[in-house]
């Protein structure tokens, strides 16, 4: 019986481990494109290349701390934290479509804080259900906290070309 619901909750948590890449698809049908390589760039800024790899990695990190959350049973601060942790991927998957198809980097900093925010407020609340799943986010947060400052370096050096 312990074993079948193991197997079981490895499934779930497979499952939850993919959950995340849904704000992925949307994100690809937004690509850089003519007009984001022709924008001024801050020294600082990693290659194009690099963003696919560092996602992937943050999507399974952050759909692993939400199975684990999940994991731990119904509960009104396990559901609250979940609650944060789909809003917050619902602004995640905004951000692409602000910056890349509507091209409105102001917009799209306003998106990334409040999604810094919100991953801000999930971690307090996965650290109340779940301590190892709250650290899990720590990775996230730093990536958007330096995609933040990316995106504000942007806006500045370009504010007066778009």
């Amino acid at each position: 019986m312990v074993e079948t619901l193991q197997r079981r909750s490895r499934w779930w948590l497979i499952g939850w481990a993919l959950l995340p890449f849904v704000a992925a698809v949307l994100g690809a049908a937004f690509p850089p494109d003519a007009w984001f390589a022709a924008l001024n760039k801050p020294s600082w800024q990693p290659p194009n290349w690099l963003f696919g790899p560092v996602w992937t990695l943050l999507y399974l990190s952050m759909g692993l701390a939400a199975g684990l959350v999940w994991l731990r049973g119904p509960s009104a601060r396990s559901k609250a934290a979940l609650v944060l942790f789909f809003v917050q991927l619902a602004v995640n998957a905004l951000w692409t479509p602000v910056f890349f198809g509507l091209r409105e980097m102001g917009w799209a900093l306003l998106v990334i804080v409040l999604l810094a925010l919100l991953i801000i407020a999930t971690i307090r609340a996965f650290w109340r259900v779940h301590r190892l799943a709250a650290w899990m986010l720590l990775p996230y947060l730093a990536w958007v906290s330096f995609a933040t400052a990316l995106n504000a370096t942007l806006w500045r050096l370009n504010s007066g070309q778009v």
